[in-house]
């Protein structure tokens, strides 16, 4: 298996580069654009080692930095300025608060409250963790959230084995937890344009796509966002519920082991009170920095306050949080403040790399002519009812998604749907947002997500469950994402 391993391996290293010069070297079909196939074969090469991960996703990513400019498609200054986009900024700012909040424990307060509160049987039990999951995910990374509540969630699938008697019975009601703590979490990061970095991608496409349109927020997003992931989140725990045994849908369990926990961990103490209030202020600058249409009234946005409001964006506001937490000062640790940048370290750099290789291919994508002949050969889906494309699309990236990495497939889609939009006169948003929200449906594989992989190696979930209940999660998700966006948009 290893040989076998390292054979695909070998091919996919060596078919990459291989595949960019062949077509490289066959005529462009449009004469004022002699890159055009060129800048085809590099996207598909460096698709190809995204998806097959033949060397690191990040180390991959610096591709387009060195090629584009020695193949005179983009100016280097250009490709360079693509991997410190604002956007970046909004990612960065957005990880130093979530780092804050796990430093002084934040999080487990508010998971131990709520599942101290809603623990009281196996259906509330299991709305507890995918509640808190849904919850904490919107704001902090899927992942972290997974790691950061799995140790909480097996202590109580070993707890409630003293209330079950039927070993069956207890391993369902365990994969069912397990599951639906990676579920929530992959559902809440869709909720809010921070919640996961597939959406800041987008954001940034947009925003580079159409400079002028001014219509895409925090809250805008949250529009469209959060109902899309609330009814996701409810059909998913009813989908999850019914595969509890009724026996133990009907049974009590004991709280204590939550209220302990809470108890334990004792006063709030001024520390988290600080954080907690940075992170509430945060959200509300977000909600509030553009203005907000009310029907015939329009409440202004705090950044009009300030002549150049243009140059005012949620990165900003992000950065600008952050560092307040590197100025305000610790109560309980003396000398220190409340974020101190040892903490900074594990910012996941692979994903700004691969954030800014996404929007330096876009780039390329412009500058070869390649958006414009796509958009002209896209021309033939002239007429097709804007709800079926949006199926096929979310269908389409809910695929990848399931076998490569979310942010990866969204990065190669985007600039296609960008020139396919163009060519059939849509709505900006009508394609890119279903796409992007489809990127977060990979339920299926225990490979598909990073929180499905940590709660498969519990032990506690069968491959055949994951793909059994992530299939009707993907399937209730395409069908929510495409009706709400076509209802929104179109």
């Amino acid at each position: 298996m290893p040989q076998q391993k390292n054979l695909l391996s070998t091919i996919a290293l060596i078919s990459g580069p291989l595949l960019a010069i062949l077509l490289g070297l066959l005529p462009s079909p449009d004469s004022a654009h002699p890159h055009l196939m060129l800048m085809a074969g590099i996207t598909i090469w460096i698709a190809l080692w995204w998806l097959t991960e033949v060397i690191h996703i990040a180390v991959t990513s610096l591709i387009p930095f060195v090629i584009l400019p020695i193949c005179g498609i983009s100016d280097i200054k250009v490709v360079a300025a693509q991997y410190m986009d604002p956007v970046l900024f909004l990612f960065i700012g957005g990880f130093f608060l979530a780092f804050a909040i796990e430093h002084w424990g934040l999080h487990k307060r508010i998971a131990l409250k709520i599942l101290s509160v809603t623990g009281r049987n196996a259906s509330m039990l299991l709305l507890g963790v995918m509640l808190t999951a849904w919850i904490i995910s919107m704001w902090i990374s899927n992942t972290a959230t997974v790691m950061m509540l799995l140790s909480a969630v097996l202590a109580v699938i070993y707890q409630i084995d003293h209330h079950i008697d039927n070993k069956t019975h207890h391993r369902k009601l365990a994969s069912a937890l397990m599951i639906g703590l990676a579920y929530a979490a992959t559902i809440g990061g869709m909720a809010t344009l921070v919640g996961t970095p597939t959406n800041m991608i987008f954001y940034r496409a947009y925003m580079d796509a159409y400079p002028t349109a001014g219509d895409l927020t925090f809250l805008s997003w949250f529009k469209i966002g959060f109902p899309v992931s609330a009814l996701l989140f409810f059909a998913t725990w009813l989908t999850l519920r019914s595969r509890i045994p009724k026996k133990e849908l009907q049974g009590v369990f004991d709280v204590g082991v939550f209220k302990e926990g809470y108890k334990n961990l004792g006063k709030i103490s001024p520390d988290e009170k600080r954080v907690g209030f940075i992170f509430i202020l945060t959200a509300v600058l977000w909600f509030t920095r553009a203005d907000i249409p009310l029907g015939t009234f329009t409440i202004k946005g705090w950044s009009k306050l300030f002549s150049n409001s243009s140059q005012i964006q949620d990165s900003t506001v992000a950065i600008f949080m952050a560092i307040l937490l590197f100025i305000i000062p610790s109560k309980t640790m003396p000398g220190k403040k409340l974020l101190e940048w040892k903490e900074t370290s594990k910012l996941p750099y692979d994903i700004i790399l691969l954030f800014g290789s996404g929007f330096a291919l876009a780039k390329g994508f412009e500058d070869s002519g390649l958006s414009n002949y796509l958009a002209a050969q896209l021309q033939i889906l002239q007429g097709v009812n804007p709800i079926w494309i949006i199926l096929m699309v979310c269908v389409l990236v809910t695929v990848i998604s399931e076998f490569a990495s979310n942010v990866a497939s969204i990065q190669l889609v985007l600039p296609i749907l960008v020139s396919l939009q163009q060519a059939m006169h849509l709505p900006p948003l009508l394609l890119m947002i279903p796409a992007t929200l489809a990127a977060s449906l990979g339920f299926m594989m225990p490979i598909a997500t990073a929180g499905n992989t940590i709660v498969f190696s519990s032990g506690h979930i069968k491959t055949k469950e994951m793909a059994v209940a992530g299939f009707v999660a993907n399937l209730t998700g395409i069908v929510l994402i495409t009706l709400i966006c076509y209802l929104a948009f179109a």
